[in-house]
Protein backbone atom coordinates (compact mmCIF):
# COMPACT_ATOMS: atom_id res chain seq x y z
CA UNK A 1 0.00 0.00 0.00
CA UNK A 2 2.79 2.71 0.66
CA UNK A 3 3.81 1.72 -2.70
CA UNK A 4 0.64 2.56 -4.10
CA UNK A 5 0.64 5.58 -1.70
CA UNK A 6 4.05 7.33 -3.51
CA UNK A 7 2.46 5.92 -7.20
CA UNK A 8 -0.36 8.16 -6.37
CA UNK A 9 1.75 11.35 -5.05
CA UNK A 10 3.95 10.95 -8.00
CA UNK A 11 1.13 11.19 -10.29
CA UNK A 12 -0.29 14.18 -8.48
CA UNK A 13 2.93 15.87 -8.45
CA UNK A 14 2.51 16.73 -12.39
CA UNK A 15 -0.75 17.95 -12.02
CA UNK A 16 -1.53 21.57 -11.94
CA UNK A 17 -1.28 23.21 -8.79
CA UNK A 18 -4.36 25.58 -9.21
CA UNK A 19 -6.63 22.07 -9.88
CA UNK A 20 -5.05 20.00 -6.73
CA UNK A 21 -6.07 21.07 -3.73
CA UNK A 22 -3.85 22.31 -1.08
CA UNK A 23 -1.36 20.31 0.56
CA UNK A 24 -3.21 19.26 3.63
CA UNK A 25 -6.06 17.58 1.48
CA UNK A 26 -3.63 15.17 -0.40
CA UNK A 27 -2.33 14.42 2.69
CA UNK A 28 -5.83 14.06 4.26
CA UNK A 29 -6.48 11.82 1.55
CA UNK A 30 -2.96 9.58 2.18
CA UNK A 31 -3.85 9.40 5.58
CA UNK A 32 -7.14 7.82 5.22
CA UNK A 33 -5.85 5.49 1.94
CA UNK A 34 -3.09 4.08 4.55
CA UNK A 35 -6.15 3.70 7.12
CA UNK A 36 -7.81 1.82 4.82
CA UNK A 37 -5.84 -0.75 4.71
CA UNK A 38 -4.48 -0.63 8.39
CA UNK A 39 -8.17 -0.56 9.99
CA UNK A 40 -8.47 -4.73 9.54
CA UNK A 41 -8.10 -7.90 12.03
CA UNK A 42 -4.97 -8.65 13.09
CA UNK A 43 -5.58 -12.46 13.02
CA UNK A 44 -6.61 -12.20 8.81
CA UNK A 45 -4.63 -11.46 5.89
CA UNK A 46 -6.04 -9.96 3.02
CA UNK A 47 -5.29 -8.97 -0.60
CA UNK A 48 -3.96 -5.40 -0.09
CA UNK A 49 -3.45 -5.24 -3.96
CA UNK A 50 -6.72 -4.55 -4.36
CA UNK A 51 -7.34 -1.28 -2.58
CA UNK A 52 -3.55 -0.34 -4.17
CA UNK A 53 -4.73 -0.85 -7.23
CA UNK A 54 -8.12 1.52 -7.03
CA UNK A 55 -5.88 4.30 -5.16
CA UNK A 56 -3.35 4.18 -8.12
CA UNK A 57 -6.21 4.09 -10.72
CA UNK A 58 -8.32 6.81 -8.61
CA UNK A 59 -5.10 9.02 -8.70
CA UNK A 60 -4.61 8.62 -12.44
CA UNK A 61 -8.14 9.61 -13.01
CA UNK A 62 -7.43 12.64 -10.70
CA UNK A 63 -4.45 13.77 -12.72
CA UNK A 64 -6.36 13.43 -15.93
CA UNK A 65 -9.58 15.51 -14.78
CA UNK A 66 -7.06 18.08 -13.01
CA UNK A 67 -5.70 18.55 -16.54
CA UNK A 68 -8.72 18.74 -18.52
CA UNK A 69 -11.03 20.92 -15.72
CA UNK A 70 -9.22 22.43 -12.40
CA UNK A 71 -12.94 23.05 -11.25
CA UNK A 72 -13.96 18.95 -11.69
CA UNK A 73 -11.12 18.23 -9.98
CA UNK A 74 -11.50 19.78 -6.60
CA UNK A 75 -15.03 18.12 -6.39
CA UNK A 76 -13.38 14.79 -7.24
CA UNK A 77 -11.13 14.97 -4.42
CA UNK A 78 -14.26 15.41 -1.91
CA UNK A 79 -16.20 12.66 -3.34
CA UNK A 80 -12.18 10.87 -3.47
CA UNK A 81 -11.86 11.86 0.77
CA UNK A 82 -15.96 11.02 0.83
CA UNK A 83 -15.66 7.19 -0.73
CA UNK A 84 -12.96 6.45 1.91
CA UNK A 85 -14.54 7.19 4.39
CA UNK A 86 -17.15 5.02 3.45
CA UNK A 87 -15.57 2.04 3.08
CA UNK A 88 -13.61 2.68 6.31
CA UNK A 89 -16.48 3.05 8.11
CA UNK A 90 -18.39 0.11 6.17
CA UNK A 91 -15.31 -2.14 6.80
CA UNK A 92 -16.63 -3.81 10.34
CA UNK A 93 -20.28 -4.58 8.25
CA UNK A 94 -18.35 -5.94 5.05
CA UNK A 95 -16.00 -8.13 7.37
CA UNK A 96 -19.31 -10.21 8.15
CA UNK A 97 -20.80 -9.80 4.63
CA UNK A 98 -21.98 -13.63 4.76
CA UNK A 99 -24.90 -12.22 6.84
CA UNK A 100 -25.48 -10.02 4.06
CA UNK A 101 -27.60 -12.75 2.34
CA UNK A 102 -30.32 -13.34 4.76
CA UNK A 103 -31.52 -10.14 3.31
CA UNK A 104 -31.86 -10.85 -0.47
CA UNK A 105 -35.06 -9.34 -0.72
CA UNK A 106 -34.36 -6.21 0.75
CA UNK A 107 -31.42 -5.63 -1.75
CA UNK A 108 -34.88 -5.81 -4.23
CA UNK A 109 -37.03 -3.81 -2.43
CA UNK A 110 -33.74 -0.71 -1.82
CA UNK A 111 -33.52 -0.95 -5.44
CA UNK A 112 -37.53 -0.73 -6.56
CA UNK A 113 -37.40 2.18 -3.74
CA UNK A 114 -34.11 4.08 -5.53
CA UNK A 115 -35.98 3.51 -8.97
CA UNK A 116 -39.49 5.02 -7.44
CA UNK A 117 -37.22 7.97 -6.45
CA UNK A 118 -35.74 8.42 -9.88
CA UNK A 119 -39.32 8.50 -11.31
CA UNK A 120 -40.75 11.28 -9.17
CA UNK A 121 -37.25 13.22 -8.48
CA UNK A 122 -34.98 12.51 -11.38
CA UNK A 123 -33.28 14.60 -13.65
CA UNK A 124 -32.83 13.87 -17.18
CA UNK A 125 -29.81 14.61 -18.46
CA UNK A 126 -28.78 13.88 -22.33
CA UNK A 127 -32.02 11.85 -22.80
CA UNK A 128 -31.91 9.46 -19.49
CA UNK A 129 -33.46 10.20 -16.09
CA UNK A 130 -30.30 9.04 -13.95
CA UNK A 131 -29.56 11.83 -11.61
CA UNK A 132 -30.83 13.08 -8.26
CA UNK A 133 -30.05 16.57 -6.67
CA UNK A 134 -30.06 17.25 -3.20
CA UNK A 135 -29.17 20.77 -2.37
CA UNK A 136 -25.66 21.06 -4.01
CA UNK A 137 -25.35 16.87 -4.40
CA UNK A 138 -26.29 15.35 -7.40
CA UNK A 139 -26.00 11.59 -7.44
CA UNK A 140 -26.43 8.66 -9.48
CA UNK A 141 -28.37 6.11 -7.77
CA UNK A 142 -27.82 3.22 -10.60
CA UNK A 143 -24.21 3.15 -9.06
CA UNK A 144 -26.04 1.52 -5.90
CA UNK A 145 -28.58 -0.61 -7.07
CA UNK A 146 -25.74 -2.65 -9.35
CA UNK A 147 -24.47 -3.22 -6.18
CA UNK A 148 -27.94 -4.33 -4.71
CA UNK A 149 -28.70 -6.88 -7.72
CA UNK A 150 -25.30 -8.30 -7.69
CA UNK A 151 -26.43 -9.17 -3.61
CA UNK A 152 -29.60 -10.29 -4.11
CA UNK A 153 -28.68 -12.46 -7.22
CA UNK A 154 -25.93 -14.30 -4.87
CA UNK A 155 -27.71 -14.56 -2.33
CA UNK A 156 -30.44 -16.06 -4.01
CA UNK A 157 -28.81 -18.36 -6.44
CA UNK A 158 -26.75 -19.45 -3.21
CA UNK A 159 -30.17 -21.21 -1.90
CA UNK A 160 -31.42 -22.92 -5.43
CA UNK A 161 -28.48 -23.46 -7.42
CA UNK A 162 -28.29 -26.64 -7.36
CA UNK A 163 -32.26 -27.12 -8.09
CA UNK A 164 -32.17 -24.80 -10.75
CA UNK A 165 -28.98 -26.81 -12.26
CA UNK A 166 -31.03 -30.19 -12.21
CA UNK A 167 -34.35 -28.55 -13.57
CA UNK A 168 -34.87 -29.50 -16.89
CA UNK A 169 -35.08 -26.81 -19.28
CA UNK A 170 -38.62 -28.22 -20.23
CA UNK A 171 -39.92 -28.26 -17.39
CA UNK A 172 -42.24 -25.06 -17.34
CA UNK A 173 -43.50 -25.89 -13.28
CA UNK A 174 -40.04 -26.60 -12.20
CA UNK A 175 -38.33 -23.51 -13.62
CA UNK A 176 -41.28 -20.80 -12.68
CA UNK A 177 -40.96 -22.21 -9.29
CA UNK A 178 -37.55 -21.36 -9.19
CA UNK A 179 -36.70 -18.96 -11.33
CA UNK A 180 -39.80 -17.31 -10.92
CA UNK A 181 -37.97 -14.57 -8.07
CA UNK A 182 -35.22 -14.16 -9.61
CA UNK A 183 -36.61 -13.04 -13.09
CA UNK A 184 -38.86 -10.98 -11.39
CA UNK A 185 -36.57 -8.76 -8.91
CA UNK A 186 -33.89 -9.36 -12.27
CA UNK A 187 -36.54 -8.15 -14.71
CA UNK A 188 -38.14 -5.69 -12.66
CA UNK A 189 -34.78 -3.45 -12.49
CA UNK A 190 -34.40 -3.99 -16.24
CA UNK A 191 -37.97 -3.00 -17.31
CA UNK A 192 -37.39 -0.03 -15.75
CA UNK A 193 -33.57 0.40 -16.43
CA UNK A 194 -35.22 0.72 -20.21
CA UNK A 195 -38.10 3.61 -18.75
CA UNK A 196 -35.02 5.30 -17.48
CA UNK A 197 -33.45 4.92 -20.82
CA UNK A 198 -30.37 3.93 -19.23
CA UNK A 199 -29.34 0.70 -21.61
CA UNK A 200 -25.75 1.45 -20.96
CA UNK A 201 -26.53 -0.07 -17.17
CA UNK A 202 -29.14 -2.41 -18.51
CA UNK A 203 -25.94 -4.22 -20.34
CA UNK A 204 -23.99 -4.14 -17.76
CA UNK A 205 -26.85 -5.90 -15.33
CA UNK A 206 -27.95 -8.47 -18.09
CA UNK A 207 -24.00 -9.49 -18.38
CA UNK A 208 -23.77 -9.69 -14.74
CA UNK A 209 -26.71 -11.61 -14.65
CA UNK A 210 -25.74 -14.06 -17.03
CA UNK A 211 -22.26 -14.90 -15.21
CA UNK A 212 -24.00 -15.14 -11.89
CA UNK A 213 -26.40 -17.42 -13.62
CA UNK A 214 -23.95 -19.52 -15.62
CA UNK A 215 -21.55 -19.88 -12.62
CA UNK A 216 -24.26 -21.01 -10.53
CA UNK A 217 -26.35 -23.51 -12.99
CA UNK A 218 -23.71 -23.81 -15.69
CA UNK A 219 -27.39 -23.60 -17.84
CA UNK A 220 -26.83 -21.81 -20.97
CA UNK A 221 -30.39 -22.32 -21.69
CA UNK A 222 -31.33 -19.38 -18.97
CA UNK A 223 -28.36 -17.32 -20.46
CA UNK A 224 -29.40 -17.63 -23.99
CA UNK A 225 -33.27 -16.66 -23.07
CA UNK A 226 -32.23 -13.94 -21.09
CA UNK A 227 -30.09 -12.67 -23.55
CA UNK A 228 -32.91 -12.67 -25.96
CA UNK A 229 -35.15 -11.02 -23.49
CA UNK A 230 -32.83 -8.14 -23.68
CA UNK A 231 -32.41 -7.83 -27.53
CA UNK A 232 -36.22 -7.22 -28.21
CA UNK A 233 -36.09 -4.87 -25.07
CA UNK A 234 -32.90 -3.10 -26.81
CA UNK A 235 -34.73 -3.81 -30.27
CA UNK A 236 -37.69 -1.99 -28.81
CA UNK A 237 -35.68 0.99 -27.35
CA UNK A 238 -33.81 1.81 -30.57
CA UNK A 239 -37.51 2.24 -32.62
CA UNK A 240 -39.13 4.00 -29.45
CA UNK A 241 -36.21 6.66 -28.04
CA UNK A 242 -35.11 9.48 -30.49
CA UNK A 243 -32.01 9.53 -28.05
CA UNK A 244 -30.90 5.55 -28.98
CA UNK A 245 -31.46 6.13 -32.68
CA UNK A 246 -28.73 9.11 -32.55
CA UNK A 247 -25.92 7.07 -30.47
CA UNK A 248 -26.41 4.54 -32.96
CA UNK A 249 -26.26 6.46 -35.82
CA UNK A 250 -23.52 8.02 -34.62
CA UNK A 251 -21.80 5.11 -33.69
CA UNK A 252 -21.98 3.55 -37.38
CA UNK A 253 -20.54 6.82 -38.82
CA UNK A 254 -19.69 9.84 -37.01
CA UNK A 255 -18.14 11.55 -39.51
CA UNK A 256 -21.60 11.88 -41.32
CA UNK A 257 -22.30 14.87 -38.91
CA UNK A 258 -18.83 15.61 -37.84
CA UNK A 259 -20.07 19.34 -36.18
CA UNK A 260 -23.43 17.96 -35.14
CA UNK A 261 -24.12 14.45 -33.37
CA UNK A 262 -21.02 13.15 -34.58
CA UNK A 263 -18.70 15.88 -32.91
CA UNK A 264 -17.88 14.27 -29.49
CA UNK A 265 -17.06 11.06 -31.20
CA UNK A 266 -14.71 11.94 -34.27
CA UNK A 267 -13.00 14.11 -31.75
CA UNK A 268 -12.56 11.42 -29.51
CA UNK A 269 -10.79 9.12 -32.80
CA UNK A 270 -8.86 12.38 -33.22
CA UNK A 271 -7.12 12.44 -30.06
CA UNK A 272 -6.80 8.48 -30.03
CA UNK A 273 -5.17 8.57 -32.96
CA UNK A 274 -2.84 11.69 -31.97
CA UNK A 275 -1.41 9.58 -29.25
CA UNK A 276 0.36 6.49 -31.52
CA UNK A 277 2.49 4.47 -29.68
CA UNK A 278 3.73 6.84 -27.09
CA UNK A 279 1.67 9.64 -26.38
CA UNK A 280 1.86 13.35 -27.24
CA UNK A 281 3.14 13.61 -23.07
CA UNK A 282 1.04 14.42 -19.94
CA UNK A 283 -0.79 18.00 -20.42
CA UNK A 284 0.61 18.29 -24.08
CA UNK A 285 -1.93 16.74 -26.31
CA UNK A 286 -5.12 18.76 -26.77
CA UNK A 287 -8.15 16.06 -25.39
CA UNK A 288 -10.46 19.30 -24.18
CA UNK A 289 -11.73 19.16 -27.94
CA UNK A 290 -13.97 16.91 -26.37
CA UNK A 291 -16.80 17.32 -25.16
CA UNK A 292 -17.79 16.22 -21.90
CA UNK A 293 -13.86 14.47 -21.98
CA UNK A 294 -13.83 14.39 -18.22
CA UNK A 295 -16.90 11.78 -17.96
CA UNK A 296 -17.34 10.24 -21.19
CA UNK A 297 -14.19 10.30 -22.63
CA UNK A 298 -11.44 10.61 -19.86
CA UNK A 299 -10.12 6.97 -21.60
CA UNK A 300 -9.60 8.94 -24.84
CA UNK A 301 -7.91 11.72 -23.46
CA UNK A 302 -5.47 9.54 -21.21
CA UNK A 303 -4.70 7.29 -24.56
CA UNK A 304 -3.75 10.66 -26.67
CA UNK A 305 -1.08 11.90 -23.79
CA UNK A 306 0.18 8.58 -22.45
CA UNK A 307 -0.09 6.67 -26.13
CA UNK A 308 -1.39 2.87 -26.80
CA UNK A 309 1.54 1.59 -24.18
CA UNK A 310 -0.60 3.74 -21.67
CA UNK A 311 -3.53 2.99 -22.65
CA UNK A 312 -2.97 -0.75 -22.38
CA UNK A 313 -1.05 -0.66 -18.92
CA UNK A 314 -4.22 0.78 -17.73
CA UNK A 315 -6.45 -1.95 -19.18
CA UNK A 316 -4.21 -4.35 -17.73
CA UNK A 317 -4.78 -2.70 -14.05
CA UNK A 318 -8.42 -3.47 -14.31
CA UNK A 319 -7.62 -7.00 -15.56
CA UNK A 320 -5.47 -7.63 -12.70
CA UNK A 321 -8.30 -5.64 -10.54
CA UNK A 322 -10.95 -8.50 -12.12
CA UNK A 323 -8.68 -11.16 -11.68
CA UNK A 324 -7.80 -10.40 -7.90
CA UNK A 325 -11.81 -10.48 -7.61
CA UNK A 326 -12.45 -13.37 -8.76
CA UNK A 327 -9.92 -15.05 -7.03
CA UNK A 328 -11.47 -13.80 -3.70
CA UNK A 329 -14.29 -16.42 -4.89
CA UNK A 330 -12.17 -19.32 -5.39
CA UNK A 331 -9.95 -19.30 -1.88
CA UNK A 332 -13.68 -19.20 0.02
CA UNK A 333 -15.18 -22.38 0.92
CA UNK A 334 -19.22 -21.26 0.13
CA UNK A 335 -21.06 -21.22 -2.53
CA UNK A 336 -22.64 -17.35 -1.96
CA UNK A 337 -18.80 -15.91 -1.38
CA UNK A 338 -17.95 -17.47 -5.01
CA UNK A 339 -21.03 -16.38 -6.56
CA UNK A 340 -20.97 -13.08 -4.58
CA UNK A 341 -17.24 -12.45 -5.97
CA UNK A 342 -18.14 -13.43 -9.77
CA UNK A 343 -20.87 -10.80 -9.67
CA UNK A 344 -18.57 -7.90 -8.02
CA UNK A 345 -15.45 -8.95 -10.37
CA UNK A 346 -18.56 -9.09 -13.58
CA UNK A 347 -19.76 -5.62 -12.29
CA UNK A 348 -16.07 -4.02 -12.78
CA UNK A 349 -14.86 -6.15 -15.89
CA UNK A 350 -18.13 -5.43 -18.27
CA UNK A 351 -18.00 -1.94 -17.13
CA UNK A 352 -14.61 -1.31 -18.35
CA UNK A 353 -15.18 -3.27 -21.18
CA UNK A 354 -18.38 -1.65 -22.37
CA UNK A 355 -17.32 2.14 -21.69
CA UNK A 356 -13.76 1.87 -23.44
CA UNK A 357 -15.58 -0.19 -26.36
CA UNK A 358 -17.85 2.89 -26.61
CA UNK A 359 -14.79 4.98 -26.73
CA UNK A 360 -12.73 3.33 -29.11
CA UNK A 361 -16.09 2.32 -31.20
CA UNK A 362 -16.78 -1.46 -30.94
CA UNK A 363 -19.99 -0.52 -29.17
CA UNK A 364 -22.42 2.39 -29.11
CA UNK A 365 -21.14 5.23 -26.50
CA UNK A 366 -23.35 5.09 -23.19
CA UNK A 367 -23.24 6.55 -20.35
CA UNK A 368 -21.36 4.30 -18.41
CA UNK A 369 -18.37 5.95 -16.41
CA UNK A 370 -14.72 4.14 -16.49
CA UNK A 371 -14.39 2.89 -12.72
CA UNK A 372 -12.22 5.32 -10.77
CA UNK A 373 -10.86 7.17 -13.55
CA UNK A 374 -13.95 9.45 -15.01
CA UNK A 375 -14.83 12.29 -13.43
CA UNK A 376 -18.20 10.99 -10.87
CA UNK A 377 -18.58 11.07 -7.18
CA UNK A 378 -21.49 8.34 -7.61
CA UNK A 379 -19.20 5.85 -9.54
CA UNK A 380 -16.18 6.67 -6.86
CA UNK A 381 -18.74 5.56 -3.61
CA UNK A 382 -20.15 2.41 -5.77
CA UNK A 383 -17.08 1.25 -6.53
CA UNK A 384 -14.25 2.15 -3.91
CA UNK A 385 -17.40 0.22 -1.53
CA UNK A 386 -17.18 -2.75 -4.24
CA UNK A 387 -13.18 -3.09 -3.62
CA UNK A 388 -13.98 -2.63 0.09
CA UNK A 389 -16.35 -5.49 0.19
CA UNK A 390 -14.37 -7.81 -2.29
CA UNK A 391 -11.10 -7.06 0.00
CA UNK A 392 -12.66 -7.61 2.91
CA UNK A 393 -14.07 -11.59 1.01
CA UNK A 394 -10.23 -12.13 0.56
CA UNK A 395 -9.59 -12.12 4.01
CA UNK A 396 -8.57 -15.69 5.18
CA UNK A 397 -6.74 -16.92 8.70
CA UNK A 398 -3.50 -15.67 9.07
CA UNK A 399 -0.95 -18.58 9.77
CA UNK A 400 1.21 -18.39 12.88
CA UNK A 401 5.28 -19.44 12.27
Amino acid sequence: MLGALAVAALVLHFAPSRAIGPPWMLVLLGALALAWVCWQPAATVRDDVLPALAVVLAALGLAMVARLSPALAQRQQLWILVSLVLAIAAAPAFAQYRRFAAYKYLWVVASLVLFGLLLLFGQEVNGARLWIRLGPIQYEPIELIKLFIVLFLAAYLAETADVIANARPWSLRANAKYLGPLFIGWGASMAILVVQRDLGMATLLLATFAVLLFVATRRLDIVFFGALLFALGAFWAVHHYPYVQARIAVWRNPFSDPLGAGYQSSQAYYSLAAGGLFGSGYRLGHPEFIPDVATDYVYAAFAEEFGLIGALIVLAIFLDFVRRIFATGLEQPDLYTKLLASGLGATLGFQVVIIVSGVIGLLPLTGITLPFMSYGGSSLVANFLLVALAWAMSARPRRLT
